[in-house]
């Protein structure tokens, strides 16, 4: 898409510090980063978020594309952890209430170095159902939506 700034980014057409170049997938140094090493890795393919991403009908091109981009969030995650010793954040927002800023499927890999502290929105526990009845309806709802999404 000519007004996706990842697509030109991994077009080629704005410049970036990229980390990895592949034939279906790019990672660079995000522009905001939220550490050191924070970098983006996002499939050539425009799909607006995780949820455009095609499922088990997926033709081979796509199916090969999302696992490039499920390989280098792996490998970008290994890295971060060996170049800042610590560990990794992988992050996906999939919409705008999530978060998503730019409407290109992107992998954020957030380093973060030993002896820091975990953004309190990631800290377990941060939310609590209301009772056992409240958190099997979620479970139920989710897992319903899921087999419809597979």
């Amino acid at each position: 898409m000519d007004d996706c700034i990842f697509c030109r980014i991994a077009g080629g057409e704005i410049p970036s510090a990229k980390v990895y170049e592949g034939k279906r997938a790019v990672a660079f140094l995000d522009a905001a980063p939220m550490s050191r090493g924070h970098l983006l890795v996002v499939p050539r393919a425009h799909w607006k978020d995780l949820a455009a991403v095609p499922g088990a009908g997926a033709g081979e091109e796509e199916k090969a594309a999302y696992a490039e981009v499920c390989d280098v969030v792996r490998a970008a995650a290994r890295a971060a952890v060996e170049v800042f010793g610590g560990g990794a954040n992988v992050l996906q927002c999939t919409g705008e209430e999530a978060g998503q800023t730019v409407g290109h499927l992107h992998f954020h890999v957030i380093p973060r170095p030993k002896g820091g502290k975990v953004p309190p929105e990631f800290v377990s526990g941060a939310y609590r159902y209301a009772d056992d009845a409240d958190r099997a309806a979620t479970a139920a709802a989710l897992r319903d939506a899921i087999a419809k999404a597979l």
